[in-house]
């Protein structure tokens, strides 16, 4: 997320609820069903907070080139727990 902006959301909530809170778009979703990648984050920390990563995700994560594991579809992510992310530039 840009610096210094922290977001509250219930715990289990899809990440997608995120732009309900803020008046501007802070990720860019595009077609929220993981096959497009316009939601592309860097997990800066609270990985697994983000719960499990199916393997259609982490192929099309290996195929945008995004192969070091920190990464994830904002789409397809569910909050657990507190996570720190990244919006990465297309």
């Amino acid at each position: 997320m840009p610096a210094g902006i922290e977001i509250l959301l219930p715990q289990g909530s899809p990440l997608t609820d995120i732009e309900y809170e803020t008046a501007e778009p802070l990720i860019p979703f595009g077609c929220r069903s993981g096959a497009c990648g316009a939601c592309v984050v860097e997990v800066l920390d609270g990985f697994d907070s983000l719960g499990e990563t199916d393997p259609e995700e982490t192929d099309f994560l290996e195929d945008l080139g995004r192969t070091d594991g920190h990464y994830r579809l904002a789409c397809q992510c569910r909050l657990l727990d507190s996570a720190t992310v990244r919006v990465v530039e297309s």
